[in-house]
């Protein structure tokens, strides 16, 4: 796949490759094919020239772009192996993760290196932080270099020696997961494996030459280019997203169920084919982005360890009347199976190689219950969500799509310590703006009879906490929320921020 998109940015240099928006909405070409080609080059010489061999790691600390894929596409070129760093994860968790990858060098943009040096105020307001990586191992600057940064990488070595690409199938690239501070845990992908999801991502989406897409992460970016679609980095605010998508008109959009919320408040339109993932979308979200003018809505079911795994759309999703999440088919090629314990097991092509130190293994621990129903996935909720109230396990997953009726944004179910030792189960909804509390409670009522003896103590209309770059409910935090609105309420007082 990526061999394949070097020759198509090659075929058409002067056509758009990456499009950004202003505030106004105007579309401006960010990087042209040509450009963009021109700088995996550029980047490939330079870290030939620095001595980098292949099966050495590279750390990447570059915000989502032009330069960042010009990276893991001289990566590539080289037989390198990229270890993805998120500036948000903060300080100790980057140390760990450093010392895990051992890369031989660390590219870090402006933004990044900022955090760690002469703008760490700003970096603090901006949620970023990395630790000292001068300490860690040679660090270049990629792109504009600010004072207090490394060194830029130097782009204008000789590009007459670079080697053809590697035919083995090495590591490509390693992506942090879960894991602690103490014991990091990385997904290690390969190139098949690689090429193989983006491969997946391509059949499924199947983007147009010359037809915008809007979406910013490299299972996007890739197969969209490969086939001559140009591809828009979504805008952060609402407001100039709603106007982006109606200036770009997008044959595709790859939007996380957040963004598609935020969008939907801001009054955007969609067009062409919608599809989110990254976090649970309801069927409900989904019926909001079709009846916004898409024509198709899709939630994606992925992992880390293995994208995109199964994908439902709305109508299939809507149609749905039993128990838990169903979040369709396994694609093409992945295959599904439950072990003892209920946990869902995937393997397949795309299914990343092993976990960094760690012996291969070819099935991936989802961490979700699930059911097989008729060929298609059923999410029960995560193996480590249960709530234990009385001498009955709640497994939330199978209960709170039924929640998320029309003005539910959304919905989860978590325990709360009781004082007698034992659990309570509560629901926190969060309301669509505009909602009449009244009338949700109302709405709520039929599904909420229908979870029989797992029907939540409270009902709690509140905002559910997010967490992580893709903004997915933290539970952990609607838990603790939960616990202060309860004892709020039964020491007569109402807490900020409390439900209604």
């Amino acid at each position: 796949m990526l061999d394949r998109l070097d020759h198509a940015l090659r075929r058409h240099p002067h056509h758009p490759a990456v499009l950004t928006t202003t505030p106004t909405g105007a579309v401006r070409v960010r990087a042209t094919r040509g450009e963009l080609a021109e700088l995996a080059d550029a980047c490939a010489a330079a870290l030939r020239a620095r001595g980098l061999a292949p099966g050495d790691t590279i750390g990447v600390a570059v915000r989502p772009g032009p330069r960042a894929l010009a990276v893991l596409l001289a990566a590539d070129r080289l037989g390198l192996r990229a270890a993805v760093l998120d500036p948000g994860a903060g300080p100790d968790v980057l140390r760990a993760r450093l010392a895990l990858a051992r890369p031989a060098l660390v590219l870090a943009d402006a933004t990044a290196q900022a955090a760690a040096g002469w703008a760490r105020p700003l970096a603090r307001r901006a949620r970023l932080a990395l630790p000292d990586l001068g300490a860690l191992g040679p660090v270049a600057t990629l792109g504009p270099r600010l004072p207090g940064c490394a060194a830029p990488l130097d782009l204008t070595a000789p590009r007459t020696a670079l080697p053809a690409r590697p035919d083995d199938d090495g590591d490509a690239a390693v992506v942090f997961t879960s894991g602690t501070t103490a014991s990091p845990r990385a997904v290690v992908h390969t190139r098949s494996s690689l090429a193989a999801g983006m491969s997946a991502v391509t059949e499924l989406v199947a983007p147009r030459a010359g037809r915008p897409v809007l979406g910013g992460t490299f299972f996007v970016l890739v197969p969209s280019l490969a086939q001559g679609a140009p591809v828009a980095l979504p805008a952060r605010r609402p407001r100039v997203l709603a106007r982006q998508l109606a200036r770009l008109s997008p044959h595709s959009t790859y939007l996380t169920p957040p963004q598609l919320r935020a969008a939907l408040s801001a009054g955007a339109r969609f067009t062409g084919g919608v599809w989110t993932g990254s976090a649970p979308a309801s069927a409900e979200l989904l019926t909001r982005v079709k009846h916004a003018g898409a024509a198709e809505a899709w939630g994606v079911y992925a992992l880390t360890e293995l994208f995109p795994a199964a994908a439902v759309e709305q109508a299939e999703k809507a149609a749905f009347t039993g128990d838990g999440d169903i979040v369709g088919a396994p694609l093409p090629g992945v295959g599904a199976r439950r072990d003892t314990d209920g946990e869902l097991l995937l393997t397949g092509a795309a299914a990343r190689h092993r976990y960094l130190g760690e012996d291969p293994d070819p099935w991936v621990r989802t961490g979700d219950r699930a059911r097989l129903d008729a060929g298609r996935i059923v999410l029960e909720g995560r193996c480590k969500d249960m709530v234990l109230r009385g001498a009955e396990n709640i497994y939330p997953g199978l209960y709170e799509p039924a929640l998320h009726v029309p003005g539910v944004e959304l919905a989860l179910l978590v325990g709360v310590p009781a004082p007698d030792g034992d659990e309570r189960l509560a629901a926190l909804v969060q309301p669509a703006p505009g909602t009449d509390p009244r009338a949700l409670r109302e709405a709520l009522a039929a599904p909420l009879a229908r979870m029989g003896t797992a029907r939540p103590d409270a009902v709690l209309l509140t905002t559910v906490p997010l967490a992580g770059r893709s903004r997915k409910p933290d539970r952990a935090a609607a838990a603790s929320k939960a616990a202060e609105i309860l004892a709020g309420r039964e020491a007569g007082r109402s807490p900020k921020g409390g439900a209604r």
